[in-house]
């Protein structure tokens, strides 16, 4: 969440391209974000200079021998005529061809990107204003990119209908542990955006499986060609997809335009794990929508037909965590009703993580839950853990300021201990159901079926008790009054 000091920078950079004549909201983000990216190039090749002194193997810069000028921190120091020059002429046309495999989805998605700042005034004053965000504290200590993106995306009119919202970073990496995604996985967003899920996993791999990747030739070339995938059919959130993913080291990451919904995408039984916040509230025609989908679960809302969507592209013993509406939950159709079936009595359904409806504020207040379910074609679910999230570490406000409250550490190590769950009472955060109860309730998937409220008994006064009372203070109340009415005489 951008707040104080960094929201009125970024503001202020907004404004510098409005007054600049660049008036497009999406021209706007798409500059803002190939700037990001050639800065953080430079902080790249930085890093992994380093990274090869200190295991003392060979360094090959990114800008080679000779393109010394093409680096953030060479050129914002130019003249405004020679940075211009140097950015429209030599940077631009450098990033677009950097990847060496013209199939990559970073050079497709680069292809048509083009440079639109017009004046050498305004890219100088747009690059100290960058600069001075990305040096920023708050910046730097909390990653805060993603959040960036996120607040720019909010100034987009259409961004809440398009389902264009990161999910938030804490979030992400609550659903990368509860999977405990490894090196050997294949990982997969159907509907990735700006890469959020596939960022947050690789950079839990590198924390955890640093030396079991780096160390080996053949993990780590699954790592930077074959372990990412995601599809989305916005050209612009694949751009800033492709590039987020290689600013975070992963070099050649499976982002691909895809109507994962459609005929258009035949993938099944592929991947080991799908993380995935799906685009809510939509509704599509049958006659776009995949027919092997439909045999699932018939209907034309996104949410039921993402979710027949991944058990179709996992393989056997693959597993999902994914963010879905409270109306998935608790619908009575016989499409929500369909798709509930078909996760708890032909596969295992292991988990059902309620989250209260501030997680998505400012941008949106909806209920949702994260679902978490292995693909087995054959059953396997016996019991399903519910858990109630209260508190996400953040105010629930349109603030979202940090707070000591936070049940995703309780959630992530109970979730790990499931067997110790079964002790856990109706009243608790979290708790057991047994399958038979949920199919008797007609696979109702609500917490609120199962959990149970404690009431607390509360003792009142006896009414005569509570009579005497009002009459004492009628009586204060009157002699107070005519205590005042002898001081106005």
């Amino acid at each position: 969440m951008i707040t104080g000091e960094l929201k009125n920078k970024i503001d202020r950079l907004w404004e510098m391209f409005w007054t600049g004549g660049i008036t497009n909201p999406l021209d706007v983000i798409e500059q803002i974000t190939y700037l990001m990216f050639i800065r953080d190039l430079d902080a790249l090749d930085d890093t992994r200079r380093k990274e090869s002194q200190m295991l003392r193997v060979p360094f090959t810069s990114i800008f080679g021998d000779k393109n010394e000028s093409f680096k953030w921190s060479v050129f914002r120091d130019f003249a405004p005529e020679k940075m211009y020059k140097t950015v429209q002429e030599g940077v631009f046309p450098f990033i677009k061809t950097l990847h060496g495999d013209k199939n990559s989805a970073y050079s497709r998605y680069m292809s048509d990107a083009l440079f639109k700042i017009p004046t050498p005034q305004l890219l100088e004053k747009i690059i100290t204003a960058l600069d001075d965000i990305m040096s920023n504290p708050t910046y730097k200590e909390k990653d805060m990119r993603g959040d960036v993106y996120e607040y720019l995306l909010s100034k987009l009119a259409t961004s809440g209908t398009n389902g264009q919202f990161r999910t938030p970073r804490h979030i992400i990496r609550m659903m990368v542990e509860l999977l405990d995604i490894n090196p050997d996985d294949t990982i997969c967003d159907p509907a990735c955006g700006t890469a959020g899920f596939l960022v947050g996993a690789g950079e839990y791999l590198k924390e955890k499986y640093f030396n079991d990747i780096f160390y080996n030739k053949e993990k780590k070339a699954h790592y930077n060609n074959g372990m990412f995938h995601g599809y989305d059919m916005d050209r612009t959130m694949l751009r800033i997809g492709a590039m987020n993913m290689m600013t975070h080291g992963i070099e050649n990451p499976d982002i691909a335009y895809k109507d994962s919904l459609s005929d258009q995408n035949s993938l099944s039984n592929t991947f080991t794990k799908i993380l995935a916040n799906p685009p809510f509230k939509g509704s599509l025609d049958y006659d776009i929508v995949s027919a092997d989908l439909l045999k699932v679960t018939k209907t034309k809302k996104t949410e039921l037909l993402f979710l027949a969507l991944f058990l179709r592209m996992l393989r056997t013993s693959g597993r999902c965590a994914a963010i879905v509406p409270d109306g998935v939950l608790f619908g009575a159709s016989n499409a929500h009703k369909s798709i509930r079936k078909e996760i708890i009595e032909n596969n295992r359904l292991e988990a059902v993580i309620s989250m209260p409806s501030g997680v998505f504020k400012p941008y949106a207040g909806v209920s949702t839950a994260v679902v978490i379910f292995t693909k087995t074609g054959h059953g396997g679910t016996d019991k399903v853990w519910f858990y109630d999230m209260q508190a996400d570490g953040f105010s629930l406000d349109d603030k979202r300021d940090p707070v000591q409250e936070n049940d995703i550490p309780d959630i992530i190590a109970r979730f790990k201990n499931l067997p110790a769950e079964a002790k856990r009472k109706r009243t608790d955060k979290s708790f057991l159901v047994p399958v038979q109860e949920i199919i008797d309730n007609g696979y109702d998937l609500s917490i609120n079926k199962y959990k149970q409220i404690e009431y607390v008994p509360e003792e009142y006064p006896a009414p005569n008790e509570i009579l005497s009372e009002v009459a004492a203070l009628e009586k204060d109340i009157t002699k107070g009054l005519k205590e005042l009415e002898g001081m106005l005489k």
